[in-house]
């Protein structure tokens, strides 16, 4: 039986809830979730491939989300005007950025006596594993960046239907029936058209983690947070360890191009583009990905 530990630590002055999985004396693997996101939302097919492959697994709910510390403060300005001035290059006012979030991570792998470790990050958890490379060199063996960007406001502008449906799409209410409507409107126009999943076990996903961890207001936190973060493009001449850059070629939200500018601006990065992907992790693409991983791992 593999060893799993779930619990919460003290990090950065907050709690970070987490699940430790595998041989202690592995190579430790840190998975860092993106944007609205729990732990729950790693693939349990990509977690049990990268076990099977020798790796010590490490997942947890970034600040504001599943059963970390949620932060008590509120925002100034509606979301569409935070993002017009963030694509107008305009300071962005929030109570965190993705540089704390960061160093939430940090205090993680501290707190579990890890010294340093390979980071997979996912979308807004690329733009994380970019600062945690770059910041904390002597923390990080290697990153793996997945449908992620250096969110340099110049870079392409989600699909309007995407922006819609990720602002909630006109469903209203907070009732377990509007939560489970607005999860799968999103997917829907996220989903990767190559890899589809069915819809049931996205809405069982999805309704599980409204029972596990509900709250709205964390996810426009984590929003704002990315938008006063800002560029990213100056960290990437100090990012020195391997780099895998995943991307799919379907992805509506954070399209092609972002990746294609973090491969070509990160020194010792390799680019991977997955053809029918779109911004999820579908079971049938994980066989892919974690050799992916893998073979950044062995790259140190």
């Amino acid at each position: 039986m593999v060893r799993q530990v779930e619990a919460k630590v003290r990090s950065n002055g907050i709690d970070i809830h987490y699940v430790d999985m595998g041989n202690l004396q592995a190579e430790p693997v840190l998975l860092v979730m993106g944007l609205a996101c729990q732990l729950t939302a790693w693939p349990d097919s990509l977690v049990t491939q990268l076990l099977d492959a020798g790796y010590r697994v490490i997942v947890f709910d970034n600040r504001d989300i599943g059963l970390s510390t949620e932060i008590d403060a509120r925002l100034n300005n509606a979301p569409p005007v935070a993002f017009l001035k963030f694509k107008l290059g305009l300071s962005v006012q929030a109570p965190y950025s993705l540089f704390h979030m960061a160093e939430d991570a940090v205090g993680l792998l501290s707190a579990l006596g890890i010294e340093s470790a390979h980071i997979v990050g996912v979308s807004m958890g690329g733009m994380i594993t970019q600062i945690l490379s770059a910041c904390y060199p002597q923390r990080v063996r290697s990153a793996t960046i997945i449908m992620s960007s250096d969110n340099h406001r110049s870079n392409p502008t989600p699909d309007l239907q995407v922006l819609w449906k990720l602002n909630g799409g006109g469903i209203k209410g907070h009732d377990l029936d509007a939560a489970t409507a607005r999860g799968l409107a999103f997917w829907q126009v996220v989903q990767s058209p190559d890899y589809p999943t069915d819809s049931e076990q996205v809405r069982l996903r999805i309704q599980q983690n409204y029972h596990r961890s509900y709250r709205p207001a964390g996810i426009l936190r984590q929003m704002r947070a990315i938008m006063a973060t800002g560029n990213l493009r100056p960290l990437h001449d100090k990012i020195l360890q391997p780099v895998q850059v995943i991307h799919g070629d379907a992805d509506p939200l954070v399209k092609l191009p972002c990746g294609q500018s973090l491969a070509d601006r990160i020194r010792h990065s390799e680019f991977h583009v997955v053809k029918g992907m779109g911004h999820d992790l579908p079971d049938k693409l994980m066989p892919r990905i974690a050799d992916l991983i893998d073979s950044t791992i062995r790259r140190t």
